[in-house]
């Protein structure tokens, strides 16, 4: 149904082949291991940092329910983040102003719903959802392709000790000192998706890494959603293909909440109130694809100075936001 999802290796840390090439004997290929562990023992005497077998009772029981689960787990942040009830966000590097401006209203909408977020630290649209969640004052948890002693990427450090900050985790299946290698990644995408009881795709196209983790979701039998985007837009190929294909399709985040209705034992009612009339006249013409004060002037016949105060006082209320060239909404209603 959608691409053929890369499946992990049994071996997580075999360097021994490469080292025998290298010329270490076996005397010093063991001293190579042993100082592995002397660091991650290290690395685990630091406050907030664990590890965690599949045995333990803090590993989640959906990741249990996976093909491939890891067997260890790193851990560093809230433990107990891991058994909430998630949604995997995920999407593009190369996202456009449009995928962040919903990733973030949809992390914001569903943080406050009480659903963690779960993504994978990445730049672009993973990083965005990261933020909106916070944003909230809700959940979120990052998934790396490296070790937790080097975060990747590194330009993302402060997003993830704000993360740990707020009651959020960041995890790895690998050595807290390995380094991110390109393999690592749909091995990590398969953890996003098997913590969560649904992945949801905001913008990829159709190269993007997130169809791997929409992939591993269906293997896992999880759900999958997708937001419908611009059909001129490469970057949003690759959701337009997972709705094709089967994927629900998202326009309001009160899709995700309802389909999980039945988990939910909370849901904030005050998401999606319906936006009061203030200034429907303007209002009504500004949508999620940029609109210039000029055609909001030529379509209401208002001064510039009516429109510039009107526009303000929509910005103010938090129902507009200000882009290069206009302005978009900052929900959908």
């Amino acid at each position: 149904m959608f691409r053929q999802c890369l499946l992990p290796s049994e071996d997580n840390f075999n360097e021994k082949p490469l080292l025998t090439r290298l010329g270490f004997n076996q005397q010093q290929i063991q001293q190579f291991y042993d100082q592995k562990v002397v660091n991650s023992l290290k690395w685990l005497e630091k406050d907030h940092h664990f590890l965690i077998n599949y045995h333990d009772k803090a590993y989640p029981t959906l990741l249990k329910q996976i093909s491939h689960p890891p067997l260890i787990l790193f851990v560093m942040g809230n433990l107990n983040s891991l058994n909430t009830q998630q949604i995997a966000m995920v999407g593009s590097r190369q996202y456009s102003e449009y995928g962040a401006q919903w990733a973030r209203y949809f992390a914001r909408e569903l943080a406050s719903n009480y659903l963690t977020i779960t993504s994978g630290l990445a730049l672009g649209i993973d990083a965005i959802c990261h933020r909106g969640a916070l944003e909230a004052s809700g959940q979120t948890i990052a998934v790396l392709g490296s070790g937790l002693a080097n975060i990747t990427p590194k330009t993302n450090y402060s997003l993830a000790s704000d993360i740990m900050a707020n009651n959020g985790a960041i995890i790895s299946e690998f050595i807290p000192e390995q380094i991110a290698k390109p393999a690592h990644f749909p091995r990590r995408n398969r953890i996003i998706s098997g913590l969560s009881m649904g992945t949801f795709v905001i913008e990829a196209s159709q190269k993007s890494g997130s169809l791997i983790t929409a992939c591993y979701a269906l293997e896992q039998n999880r759900d999958v959603f997708a937001l419908p985007g611009n059909i001129t837009q490469q970057n949003c190929d690759g959701t337009h293909d997972l709705i094709k294909q089967g994927a629900y399709l998202v326009s309001r985040p009160s899709d995700i909440l309802a389909h999980y209705r039945h988990h939910l034992s909370w849901i904030n009612h005050q998401t999606e109130v319906d936006v009061e009339c203030l200034h429907p006249e303007i209002l009504s013409l500004i949508t999620h694809q940029t609109v210039g004060i000029d055609q909001i002037i030529e379509k209401t016949g208002l001064s510039v100075c009516d429109v510039s105060i009107k526009l303000t006082e929509l910005e103010l209320a938090g129902l507009i936001i200000s882009v290069n060239g206009g302005y978009i909404r900052t929900r959908l209603v």
